[in-house]
């Protein structure tokens, strides 16, 4: 954490619980993220990461427990045994101020590169269009495709791609940037300049939370790690202090399957 103690969270979740039918995805998640936190949410597939980032935007709605995003609770009604939206102009707000980044773009195929970007705040934060577009041309430099502008994204490499989703969350002026495996779905040679845009936006003081299986840029930016295991949280401290001295074996067996699965591929 960048700030002190008693600043308010920029993300806040208490006891967050999700099932899908039977199945408990998630069973009693809690923590705070705080101006400035870059987190890294590593864990085993299945052990429920994305499904947490998805709860704090409500792409997908907890079966319990409390989502705070800017100091606002989440509404949520009982809904059935479960729990439904219950305000959805305030879930657009909280998706602006939450600005998801996903593992495979998520881009708008009939729209241009620069539509992409200026859509949601003309249309859902209703800003002057002159204004949107001339920020979006600043972003796309900002990201090194400035010249994709006019470009739709089937003519755009991955990670060109997803330079542009990253682009386009930072259009909305986001509290947060929630990022889900942004890195998954792109050739080995385009890692690096999806990576080196997170971060030049981590060095800038953004507060982000890092779903990856890059342990190595993990280790590098994050200032915390989260560690899932099986949908609760078994190791939460910094970075250093993590990776240096874990106290959970699952952990360090863990990041050693990772070495060496990275030495097998030659990374």
């Amino acid at each position: 954490m960048t700030e002190g103690a008693n600043m308010q969270p920029v993300i806040s979740l208490r006891n967050l619980h999700k099932s899908f039918g039977t199945l408990e995805v998630l069973k009693g998640i809690s923590f705070d993220a705080h101006k400035g936190d870059v987190i890294a949410i590593l864990g085993a597939s299945g052990s429920g990461k994305s499904t947490m980032l998805r709860c704090i935007n409500m792409l997908e709605i907890p079966t319990a427990g409390d989502v705070a995003v800017g100091g606002e609770t989440v509404k949520l009604k009982k809904h059935g045994t479960g729990l439904a939206i219950g305000d959805q102009r305030q879930i657009d707000g909280i998706r602006s101020r939450a600005a998801m980044v996903f593992q495979s773009f998520n881009l708008w195929s009939h729209m241009t590169i620069l539509e992409n970007l200026i859509e949601a705040p003309v249309h859902v934060q209703r800003r002057p269009k002159a204004e949107c577009v001339a920020e979006a041309i600043a972003l796309l430099e900002k990201v090194g495709i400035a010249d994709k502008r006019n470009a739709y994204p089937s003519h755009l490499s991955g990670g060109q791609q997803q330079r542009a989703a990253i682009a386009r969350a930072l259009a909305m002026h986001p509290q947060v940037m929630l990022f889900d495996e942004p890195t998954s779905a792109l050739d080995p040679e385009r890692v690096g300049e999806v990576l080196a845009v997170m971060r030049s936006l981590a060095n800038e003081g953004r507060t982000m939370l890092l779903v990856t299986h890059e342990i190595a840029f993990a280790r590098d930016v994050a200032n915390r790690v989260i560690f899932l295991h099986e949908g609760v949280i078994e190791e939460d401290g910094p970075t250093d202090l993590v990776f240096g001295n874990s106290k959970s074996e699952r952990f360090r067996k863990f990041i050693s399957n990772s070495q060496q699965a990275d030495r097998g591929q030659g990374r």
